[in-house]
């Protein structure tokens, strides 16, 4: 008889890891339930929401609920050293960051990943909602999950074929209302605990705060100037403040004026009207091809700019290894350097990659001459 396979699942306190371990345990798998440990800045520990005292108190029960052997692990320096030193780089850099990305990408599919195989473990699993599917190639690829408005594919996209080898997805083809249900028939104490949509350092807290406690320096005042170059007033530092902004920028005017660009070189915060915000094309940089194959010539692609913006039609064209320009069929607003760029092919997502700054990008004149028809898309 064969052994089980054995799953850790990544537990955080909530609805949807803990129903993802009852499923697999149901499903006979052999599991172990594993909490990351992260960290908070000091006297803030209450607030953060993924392993505050009375989440681990809940995946605790979950688990002894389900009896689920249960581990935490401190991985407090490493994510400090790793997402918030990233996060606050980001800001200081003049982009607007997703710390999201950098945990998936090294803190839980790389740091609590290996802590799972040292346990013997065949698998990781999460409670995000996407799907996963070996092509007759061999290759995984990453699908929408069936319930679109909880679709994580995007947070996802930068994970590699080794790591998605060793992944289970448990609920991408239910919904959230599906979700609730089975946390009611499986009798899991979680079925009332609300969803958090907060950074998890930062917990309820303005990000604005937390930067000028962890970096007082990036509150450096400069000129705010409109795209002609008109001086308008002050800015308070240009971490303060994102693309497509509106509110809080302290200045008046006949009509709204909104953040187009951050000028590092002269620390000049560039404002205007809304219809200034449109952009059709960017820079993606640091890009992750899923399948472990980048293309090699410009493809149509559907794309993310955001994990809740809709999908918008683009060209897609490879320009190095790790990096590609994408060309909007329609101009989109509020296109925010240190966001992803995700590129999708029908439900399976192909990858992504960072938004560059306006002034880092390079110029169309520069780009390979690449030829695509309308309708082409990348054969996967």
């Amino acid at each position: 008889m064969n052994p089980k396979k054995k799953v850790v699942v990544a537990m955080s306190g909530g609805i949807d890891s803990s129903v993802a371990a009852a499923l697999l345990l149901k499903q006979g798998f052999d599991v172990i339930g594993m909490m990351l440990r992260l960290w908070s800045e000091p006297g803030k520990e209450q607030s953060n929401r993924c392993c505050a005292p009375d989440a681990l108190a809940m995946a605790r029960r979950v688990s002894a609920k389900l009896n689920l052997p249960f581990y935490v692990v401190d991985s407090r320096q490493i994510f400090h050293e790793i997402v918030v030193k990233s996060f606050n780089r980001g800001y200081a850099q003049g982009i607007t960051p997703n710390p999201c990305l950098v945990c998936n990408r090294h803190i839980r599919w790389n740091f609590l990943l290996n802590h799972a195989l040292s346990l013997g473990a065949d698998f990781m699993a999460t409670g995000h909602y996407a799907r996963l599917h070996k092509n007759d190639a061999g290759l995984f690829q990453l699908f929408r999950a069936i319930d679109e408005n909880k679709d994580q594919s995007y947070v996802l996209h930068v994970l590699s074929q080794d790591q998605l080898s060793r992944t289970l997805l448990p609920l991408g083809t239910l919904t959230k209302q599906d979700v609730r249900k089975l946390a009611k028939d499986f009798a899991l104490p979680v079925t009332e605990r609300p969803e958090s949509q907060d950074l998890c350092f930062l917990g309820s807290d303005d990000y604005r705060n937390f930067l000028l406690r962890q970096l007082p320096q990036v509150e450096k005042p400069g000129t705010i100037i409109d795209s002609s170059g008109n001086s308008l007033g002050q800015h308070r530092g240009l971490a303060f403040y994102t693309i497509g902004q509106r509110k809080g920028l302290g200045i008046s005017s006949p009509h709204p004026l909104y953040v187009l660009e951050k000028d590092r070189q002269n620390n000049s915060l560039i404002v205007g009207k809304k219809e200034e915000l449109t952009q059709s094309e960017l820079i993606a940089d640091n890009i992750n091809w899923i399948s472990g194959r980048p293309p090699t010539k410009p493809f149509i692609s559907k794309v993310k700019i955001r994990y809740k913006s809709p999908y918008a039609r683009a060209r897609v064209s490879p320009l190095t290894e790790g990096s590609a320009h994408v060309a909007f069929d329609d101009p989109l607003h509020s296109i925010t350097p240190g966001q992803a760029a995700v590129f999708y092919s029908q439900d399976i997502c192909l990858g992504g990659g960072i938004i560059q700054p306006m002034q880092d990008s390079i110029h169309p004149a520069n780009l390979k001459t690449l030829k695509v028809t309308r309708g082409e898309a990348l054969n996967e």
